[in-house]
């Protein structure tokens, strides 16, 4: 999924994010507001983790939300009919 994506829908994002990345707080995620940039160097500050490894953990769960999101509208359009 494209990042402006995400950020344009981050309150819609959010929880997800804390899902996969549950030490990050409301407050970091409400500051972040969708900031990729900030979002990877707080998961690379709280999981101890190399900036590489966090732009990659990004990486993956937005193209997997990219997946999830268009996988479900075409749930919604099938039951639709």
């Amino acid at each position: 999924m494209n990042w402006d994506q995400i950020e344009g829908n981050w309150k819609q994002f959010k929880g997800k994010v804390k899902e996969k990345w549950g030490k990050l707080t409301d407050d970091q995620l409400d500051q972040l507001a969708g900031n990729r940039d900030q979002l990877a160097g707080k998961i690379q500050e709280q999981y101890g983790i190399s900036k590489e490894e966090a732009e990659k953990q990004l990486r993956d769960w937005a193209d997997r939300q990219g997946d999830t999101y268009a996988s479900g509208a075409s749930d919604k359009r099938d039951r639709s009919h």
